[in-house]
């Protein structure tokens, strides 16, 4: 078991031909990923590293591999273009990768694919990991290893550095996710903390955010009514001054709103353990398993 991807996952890239899309459609394949389709327009016809067929509408990939997910290396001025056509052909689960994605092409997208039944991840995102089955995104697979503690976090390179002290100490996960820091992103704490309480192979759940607007707070008021779960927390930017932007551009302290101390005092209040840095980590999960 695993949450939103797995062995069962057939994937298409969109921009599979440019720079960013070729590298990772590599590292994908090479963990072992069903790469099954690629997207350029006015390159169908052609084979990505002689194996993945390209083709010029995502529809004409659905229809011809039976694609069921999208990962999506464009620039932002076409992001919400290639989120739109993949889920108007039918893809349910879509993985932006794109930084960069206007705020207002998203108030026009997510209702869109709400409409069309499809989950969308990101933008501005690491994607996700299931380790030993399949990779969707530009996650380190070598980080990674299989085991049950599912992780979700704001920020990509947390992700990396807490998956990483979790595997070095013998610590396996059942799927990590990074759902990402703009405003507006279609997959959010609650959502993965829904879906790895439903997971019967995920013990545990490390849940990494960050200063900025009300999230974990309602994370935490979720956790707290629905999760039974031992759950592990943490914020980053607990030094950010008031006003400052921290990374992402939804990461930013508005008076006493959104502040460090804010969400993990909620944390606290909802039984969810709190680090102090990262790499407390290893310990607290230990303890809560």
């Amino acid at each position: 078991m695993s949450i939103f991807i797995g062995r069962q996952t057939r994937l298409v890239v969109q921009g599979i031909t440019g720079r960013d899309g070729s590298f990772h459609t590599r590292q994908m394949m090479e963990y072992g990923t069903q790469v099954v389709a690629g997207v350029t327009p006015g390159k169908g016809g052609q084979q990505f590293e002689g194996k993945v067929p390209v083709f010029n509408t995502v529809a004409d990939a659905v229809r011809e591999t039976g694609a069921n997910t999208s990962v999506i290396y464009v620039p932002p001025a076409g992001a919400a273009g290639a989120i739109y056509e993949a889920a108007d052909a039918g893809i349910a689960f879509i993985v932006c990768i794109t930084e960069g994605v206007p705020v207002m092409d998203m108030t026009r997208v997510m209702p869109f694919v709400r409409d069309r039944g499809a989950r969308l991840l990101g933008p501005n995102c690491p994607g996700l990991i299931t380790p030993g089955e399949s990779k969707v995104g530009i996650i380190p697979g070598n980080i990674c290893t299989p085991g049950r503690v599912g992780l979700v976090s704001r920020s990509g390179t947390l992700t990396y550095e807490v998956v990483n002290h979790l595997t070095r100490n013998g610590i396996g996960q059942s799927t990590c996710v990074g759902i990402g820091g703009d405003p507006i992103i279609g997959t959010n704490f609650i959502d993965c903390l829904r879906a790895f309480q439903d997971d019967a192979a995920t013990d545990a759940i490390v849940m990494m955010g960050e200063i900025g607007g009300t999230d974990e707070q309602n994370a935490a008021d979720f956790v707290r009514q629905y999760v039974t779960k031992p759950v592990v927390g943490f914020i980053a930017g607990q030094t950010a001054p008031k006003g400052r932007r921290m990374g992402h551009a939804g990461a930013i302290i508005s008076g006493s709103s959104g502040t460090a101390e804010e969400k993990m005092q909620a944390f606290e209040a909802a039984g969810i353990a709190v680090m102090k840095r990262p790499v407390d980590v290893v310990e607290l999960v230990k303890a809560a398993r």
